[in-house]
Formats: structure tokens, sequence, C-alpha cells
């Protein structure tokens, strides 16, 4: 088995990713704070809302950027899952998830700079991406120019039935932060993953043939 350091992202991949994240966190802090119950003595609420607001265009403009570059460098196909065989594979990597990385057992899917994903990880994108994000986005936008359009936020329930979809959103958003920040620990060491979208590159272990994920069935 031989090591092999190659480039895994691109300038702007990681440079998007990082936007985002921040953009994220900065979400959900000002959010969790606007919608809670007791305000933090030392936080001004209008301050919150503005940067809630600010930081959600910012992750639309960031958004929309890296749709546009995903789609004309051809980086989406990362994304998409190959239907073949694909109900197996992710049974394969549940498995690895939750009973063969604590056992020690070779990962199902073998990680290149051509597949960076696993399937699961393909489909959770999918959803984040497709669903979740414009289903957060839509929510945030007619919460925000509610007092400008009412009638566009009433002809869809109105603020409590925006905020509570929103609220759903924003959990939804915590528990895949939350799930994906642990994952960042699960590469050859707990720092590899961070390091490859710290600097581009990762080191690859190439062996022949194709991984051994015999052992996740038993």
């Amino acid at each position: 088995m031989s090591g092999r350091r190659r480039r895994i992202y691109s300038t702007y991949e990681r440079t998007w990713h990082w936007i985002q994240m921040i953009a994220v966190v900065v979400l959900l802090a000002t959010g969790f704070h606007i919608h809670a119950p007791v305000r933090l003595p030392l936080a001004d609420l209008a301050a919150m809302v503005w940067f809630h607001n600010v930081f959600g265009f910012i992750l639309i403009g960031n958004a929309l950027l890296g749709l546009f570059y995903f789609v004309t460098t051809g980086a989406i196909r990362q994304y998409v899952p190959e239907r073949k065989g694909l109900a197996a594979a992710v049974a394969a990597q549940v498995r690895y998830y939750t009973r063969g990385i604590f056992r020690g057992h070779t990962h199902p899917t073998r990680k290149t700079p051509e597949r960076r994903l696993n399937p699961l990880q393909q489909l959770t994108y999918l959803a984040l991406l497709n669903l979740l994000l414009p289903l957060q986005i839509a929510s945030g936008l007619l919460m925000w120019g509610a007092a400008r359009w009412p009638h566009a936020a009433g002809a869809v329930g109105g603020l409590p039935l925006l905020g509570a979809v929103h609220t759903l959103g924003s959990y939804l958003f915590l528990s895949f932060l939350i799930a994906h920040l642990y994952l960042i620990t699960t590469g050859r060491t707990p720092l590899t993953h961070l390091e490859g979208m710290a600097t581009g590159y990762e080191n690859f272990e190439e062996p022949e043939g194709p991984p051994p994920a015999a052992d996740l069935r038993r």
C-alpha cells in the first residue's frame, strides 16, 4: 500500500466552503438568540437581527456563485451518486459508521480526488442543497420581506407558519453541522479532512484492488 499527496479541493471550493461555514454558524447563533425566550443580557436584539439578515444574504450570494461554479466546471458530478448499486452502497456506509468504524474495519468507499464523497454523503448533500437550503432561504426571505410584501407571506400561511418552518430548518442545519464536525475526525488521522479543506491537499493510500467491504456484514 503506497501513499501519495494529491490535490483534492480547488482554491475556490475551499473559499466557498469556509464562507458558507461562517455564514451558517453566524445565522444559527443569531437566529437562536432572536427566537430565544430569554435574551442574553449583553446582546442587542436589533444588532442580532442586522447580522442575521446580512449573513443570510451572504449565504444566498455564496450559494448562487457556488452553483454556477459547480455546474460550469462539472464538479457538480461529485454530488451525484451512481444509481447502480446505490442501496447496497448506502447500507454498507451506514454499517461502517454505526459499527465498522469502531471495530477498525476498512472504509467501504475509497476516497479519491475524482470521488470525494461516499454515497451516503452524496444523498445527504443532495437533500441539503436541493431541499433544506432552498426551503430555508425562501422562508427567511418571506419573513424578512413580510412588512414590505405582506401578501406574499400571507399566501403561504403567514409569519407563524414561516417561523415554525424556518426554526425547524435551523435545527436540521444544526444537526447536520454536528454530524459534519464529527465526520471530519474520521479520516486517516483526526485532522486529515480538516487539512484537506485548509490546504487543498490530502495524503491518499492507494491499495491495489477494491477496498474490502465484506467484513462490514459480520
